[in-house]
């Protein structure tokens, strides 16, 4: 981690920037008024021909018994990542992604069931990379259900880097991995150069679409 800053002293244009020189913001906590730069070492990445959706989960998904969207709610899944016992998303940090979003930049993919906010995930779009920040779940399944839904998405809009920051057991199961700074940089760089469609994916795409998408191999 770096020196702290004032959150004063971060701006959409200059979070923007920091992503493309791959670092991003984390609070202590979220009642922290500093916020820290990270380049971390050994950075997650989830590869985009890399996705295991074990067969309890594909089951799961086929059932139907959900609806997805897509920037419907972002700041209601905003909340939903901040709302935990432990959590890095302080107020000035929930502020400047929902700047992100309105400004087109950061998007959200939300899971509904019985018509409420049962889990989804945000993150940050630049060329072909996706970064992702943070998912939540209220009901079981919900946030692999959104992951899945994002990695068919990111697969039909062209996208090269799926930027999971860290990788916990939970995402190292769906296949998420460990590449050296160095990599990652290199992956990143290239991402960049690269354009994307974040909204090629029909909105009612199938299961079986989405199945096919997200577990496609290269």
């Amino acid at each position: 981690m770096s020196e702290p800053l004032k959150p004063l002293d971060i701006t959409p244009t200059l979070l923007l920037r920091a992503y493309a020189a791959g670092v991003f913001p984390m609070a202590q906590s979220a009642d922290s008024e500093e916020i820290f730069w990270v380049d971390p070492k050994r950075r997650g990445i989830l590869p985009l021909d890399g996705l295991h959706v074990p067969r309890s989960l594909r089951k799961r998904i086929r059932r139907e018994d959900y609806r997805v969207s897509v920037d419907l709610a972002f700041e209601d899944v905003l909340d939903g990542c901040a709302g935990r016992d432990e959590t890095w998303i302080n107020p000035e940090i929930r502020d400047l992604y929902g700047t992100l979003h309105r400004l087109g930049y950061a998007s959200s993919v939300e899971v509904w069931m019985d018509g409420a906010l049962a889990g989804g995930l945000y993150g940050v779009r630049l060329g072909s990379a996706f970064f992702g920040e943070s998912m939540f779940s209220r009901e079981a399944d919900a946030s692999k259900i959104a992951l899945v839904w994002l990695v068919a998405r990111l697969n039909a809009g062209g996208f090269t880097l799926l930027d999971t920051q860290f990788v916990t057991g939970h995402l190292r199961r769906l296949g998420a991995t460990e590449v050296s700074r160095a990599r990652y940089h290199q992956l990143l760089e290239r991402s960049l150069a690269q354009p994307a469609d974040f909204y090629s994916l029909a909105d009612d795409a199938s299961p079986e679409t989405v199945l096919q998408l997200s577990t496609q191999r290269s």
